[in-house]
């Protein structure tokens, strides 16, 4: 077992939950991809997305429903400064996963962490355990206990919500 998918098994453990790590036939590096995968809608998939602090450095995880991105101007007030995605290898030092495998939990280093509301209309949601093949399914309010996540609204507007103030 690689490292990383141990790193998320001993995460879900540690928290009493019982989850399922599975192997896919094909990648779940993309939302789209892991819906696939899963036989789920896009929405109930975790991205997890990882931004730098332009001042601090810091990153910033949010967890975001497949279908959504993130509002670079919603999250940079979450944050409290201006944000860029972070690069591949600020991505691994902080999370200890590789893009494409990123968990929503069992980092490294303690990160702080939202979640996007779209992920609580479900009664289950699907993440990355750490490698590009591998997922879990989880109800959402678990994944928001778990990871330490604050639920916010930090996604770019859709047809039918007002546009970030």
């Amino acid at each position: 077992m690689s490292k990383s998918l141990n790193r998320v098994r001993q995460a879900l453990a540690a928290a009493g939950v019982d989850a399922a790590l599975l192997e896919m036939d094909g990648e779940t590096r993309t939302a789209e991809q892991a819906a696939g995968q899963a036989g789920c809608a896009l929405d109930q998939i975790v991205k997890s997305i990882v931004f730098s602090g332009a001042e601090s450095g810091q990153v910033r995880l949010f967890l975001t429903a497949g279908g959504n991105r993130v509002c670079p101007d919603r999250a940079a007030l979450l944050a409290g400064e201006t944000l860029a995605r972070a690069d591949a290898a600020q991505v691994r030092a902080q999370t200890g996963f590789a893009i494409g495998g990123v968990a929503p939990l069992g980092h490294v280093t303690a990160i702080p962490c939202w979640l996007d509301e779209r992920l609580l209309a479900f009664d289950r949601v699907w993440a990355a355990a750490g490698t590009p093949r591998h997922i879990f399914a989880i109800a959402p309010h678990e994944l928001q206990r778990i990871a330490g996540a604050r639920p916010a609204r930090f996604t770019l507007a859709r047809p039918d919500e007002p546009a970030p103030a």
